[in-house]
């Protein structure tokens, strides 16, 4: 089966779109305002707005309260959360919509522990200091093949066109996850780098061993 794709970052309508036509399976909004990729619950809500092909919105927070991601995920029929910062895993772990866990890998152990969280998948990310993510940085490979032979994992940090191949085939994820790697600017998605990036993820393989 073809590795999932995930386009995150994304600000407005048109790139949303465009990445759901060019055969992304999840498309990511940031909802944290210290990230240059950050967008309102509002303009959220505009984006997904009387738009029936958008069902698969990914809503990324940090360090926001359960209730507000509850009410944030209700208002707009998120398919999935992301939880990125240090929340506690006993607040969020009511099941009321599927739970993404993102992690960092430091020395070969996950940041959080992954035996605190319930989740449908963990988000693999790079370890930089003091960043909670969108760093352009790669990920520790050789641990993230790990975990993902534990844990449905999909693998983020510094993905290009030119790497995701190689990610697949040595991390083997249930998915890949993009944000930087295909964009202009911060926030502002380059459409030839969107198309490149996902034709060469579905056609990657991952190694058998």
């Amino acid at each position: 089966m073809p590795v999932e794709i995930k386009i995150c970052g994304l600000t407005n309508r048109d790139d949303a779109l465009h990445a759901l036509e060019m055969g992304a399976d999840y498309l990511g909004f940031i909802l944290y305002a210290d990230s240059p990729r950050g967008i309102t619950a509002r303009k959220l809500s505009e984006i997904l707005d009387r738009s029936e092909e958008i069902t698969n919105a990914v809503g990324v927070f940090v360090n926001s309260s359960a209730e507000d991601v509850r009410a944030i995920a209700g208002d707009c029929a998120l398919r999935g959360v992301q939880l990125h910062g240090d929340e506690d895993a006993d607040a969020f772990s009511d099941g009321t919509v599927p739970l993404w866990r993102a992690v960092r890998l430091r020395e070969g152990k996950c940041l959080p522990a992954t035996e605190l969280w319930d989740v449908d998948r963990f988000l693999v990310d790079a370890d930089v200091p003091g960043q909670y993510g969108g760093t352009g940085q790669l990920a520790d490979w050789e641990a993230a093949s790990e975990l993902a032979m534990k844990h449905r994992v999909m693998l983020s940090g510094g993905l290009t066109a030119e790497t995701v191949e190689e990610a697949v085939r040595q991390v083997r994820p249930l998915g890949v996850d993009v944000s930087s790697g295909v964009e202009t600017s911060p926030g502002k998605k380059d459409r030839n780098q969107v198309r490149a990036f996902i034709e060469v993820a579905k056609r990657a393989v991952p190694d058998d061993h």
